[in-house]
């Protein structure tokens, strides 16, 4: 399940081509991204495994908030418990806090993953972005410092990315996202595919979204995104680590989640939302 807040870090915003890492515009140019809290609760939608798991009960809280001036802040939890037969559950606690400036040049993370109240990952670091390239420096779970390749982009920068190429009608898009998961170490090659737009008034949702005025004059589109091993092909018969499905609106607020751990698939379905004041930039 450690994959998991990767998810949530673009499914609250996506992801777009990464062809290159172009020059950052301006902060008044940047699609605006809404501070929003959102909490999902998750249960089994499909089990499909040699050993299928019988049920998944759980929450996600997802608490976004900042400006393209001052840098962007999530906070993210989630619990699941699941159930794979035979009285064995395990009980998963994963809570991580990024903050990200605004031009994409910095990121800051960190993360502890528990399994039946055992840590199990701990994550402690910060990227830096210049000409050259971009610096990795881990504190947790042990010091160590590496480069990537500048092109590789970081999770805020997906969410103003993904909608930009949804509003200029791209399907698919590729690119290549480091955001501190798991060891901190990893990068990821992503495809995502962007449906055709859902026009305001057009199905309706049925959940926390519904009737919610700052919602209800945005579109939205469908969108999936595979996650696969850095260096693999994303052709042909490769099987994703993983992959997630979503609706995103154009102010980087989504609504319901579909979790493909490839064995099981778990629904997201949001419970409640609260649009948070944003503060313009000065």
């Amino acid at each position: 399940m450690t994959r998991v807040h990767t998810a949530m870090y673009l499914a609250a915003a996506g992801l777009v081509t990464g062809a290159c890492f172009a020059a950052t515009p301006p902060a008044e140019a940047m699609t605006a991204l809404a501070p929003h809290r959102a909490v999902y609760d998750l249960t089994l939608a499909k089990s499909r495994g040699k050993r299928p798991i019988e049920a998944v009960h759980g929450r996600i809280v997802y608490d976004f908030s900042g400006n393209a001036c001052e840098g962007y802040a999530l906070q993210f939890r989630q619990v699941s418990e699941i159930n794979s037969g035979e009285g064995k559950l395990a009980l998963s606690d994963l809570r991580a806090a990024t903050w990200e400036e605004g031009d994409a040049k910095s990121f800051r993370f960190n993360s502890e993953n528990k399994v039946n109240e055992r840590v199990v990952d701990t994550v402690d670091g910060n990227a830096g972005r210049d000409s050259s390239g971009i610096s990795v420096k881990l504190s947790k779970p042990k010091p160590k410092g590496f480069n990537l390749d500048t092109k590789i982009v970081f999770p805020t920068e997906h969410v103003r990315r993904v909608i930009e190429a949804a509003e200029a009608g791209k399907t698919l898009l590729e690119l290549s996202v480091f955001d501190g998961s798991e060891s901190g170490e990893k990068v990821f090659s992503t495809l995502a595919v962007i449906g055709a737009a859902i026009a305001p008034g057009e199905k309706l949702p049925d959940d926390a979204a519904a009737g919610n005025p700052a919602l209800a004059k945005l579109k939205r589109w469908p969108v999936t995104i595979s996650y696969f091993e850095q260096g693999g092909a994303k052709t042909g018969e490769q099987t994703p680590a993983y992959a997630i499905g979503f609706e995103l609106y154009e102010n980087g607020v989504s609504r319901a989640l579909a979790l493909d751990y490839g064995d099981f698939v778990v629904s997201g379905v949001m419970s409640q939302f609260e649009m948070k004041e944003a503060t313009a930039c000065k």
